[in-house]
């Protein structure tokens, strides 16, 4: 079963206006992991997709959506598939064995993906204009880098799966940052960058326990309130944070007109309000 929900682009000012129920029908991800469905999210920021699918011991086949007006979905887009269950397998070009926490980077033109196994999979997708090829990055094989502190409750491994230093991609930039127990500020100090959106998933979050997303421009801040497997659409124009009641881990994806990790304005912690 498919099911794909349009998010349309708002305006900064008209973000202003919004209550807590409107912040979240516009920005909040939430319920895309379904035994036995693919739920999307099709959204008007560079045309990013997020979704979930969860073929729960049987088999799912992601091929025509029609919101990306192609007979398939990667006709003319590349996508990325992240494991956040348990073991799972995923073909299209062809077939790839994913355990938890392992990132699958589809090319343009890899042809329609079937999803089954025991995983829960994370999907993340944009137009693309080039076919690179198809990879499977083991979590093990990632790039990655330690940085933060216990003191300032940000100690964190980031991981770099779909990133400029890793390997080629068309638009999306796609990582994983863990949180180490005691730890729970997430990006802080904030950024935004205008040229890129941005789409973040927390996990592994324990029942019971929040995450509060941190969106909005600097001198304007709200908030999302998340539980395990939610997250959030954030604008060119907004800071994207966040902290939890416990550590756990979030998947950070972007899109836009470069893949420039580096291409942010830093906000200081003088600006926020």
């Amino acid at each position: 079963m498919l099911s794909v929900e349009t998010r349309h682009a708002i305006h900064p000012e008209t973000a202003k206006t919004f209550d807590t129920t409107n912040l979240r029908k516009h920005f909040h991800v939430g319920d895309i992991f379904k035994d036995g469905e693919i739920k999307l999210i099709y959204t008007h920021y560079d045309r990013m997709i997020v979704g979930g699918a969860v073929p729960a011991g049987n088999t799912l086949v992601l091929d025509h959506v029609k919101e990306c007006g192609t007979a398939s979905i990667l006709d003319r887009r590349e996508l990325v598939v992240v494991n956040i269950g348990g073991e799972g397998t995923v073909e299209a070009d062809a077939t790839y064995a994913m355990g938890k926490g392992d990132m699958l980077y589809l090319g343009m033109g890899a042809g329609k993906i079937t999803f089954s196994g025991a995983g829960r999979f994370y999907i993340l997708s944009a137009p693309a204009h080039h076919t690179y090829p198809s990879r499977l990055i083991k979590i093990e094989e990632a790039a990655n880098v330690t940085l933060g502190s216990q003191a300032t409750s940000n100690e964190r491994t980031i991981y770099q799966f779909v990133h400029p230093d890793v390997m080629k991609a068309c638009q999306l930039v796609v990582g994983m940052t863990k949180l180490a127990p005691g730890s729970v500020w997430n990006t802080m100090p904030a950024h935004v960058h205008d040229r890129r959106m941005e789409a973040y998933l927390y996990f592994d979050l324990p029942e019971g326990q929040r995450a509060f997303h941190m969106m909005g421009e600097p001198d304007e801040t709200r908030h999302l309130v998340l539980k395990n497997e939610e997250g959030a659409i954030s604008p060119p124009w907004s800071i994207h944070s966040g902290a939890g009641t416990a550590n756990y881990t979030f998947i950070w994806a972007m899109a836009g007109d470069n893949v420039d990790y580096k291409d942010v304005e830093m906000v200081s912690m003088e600006t926020l309000k």
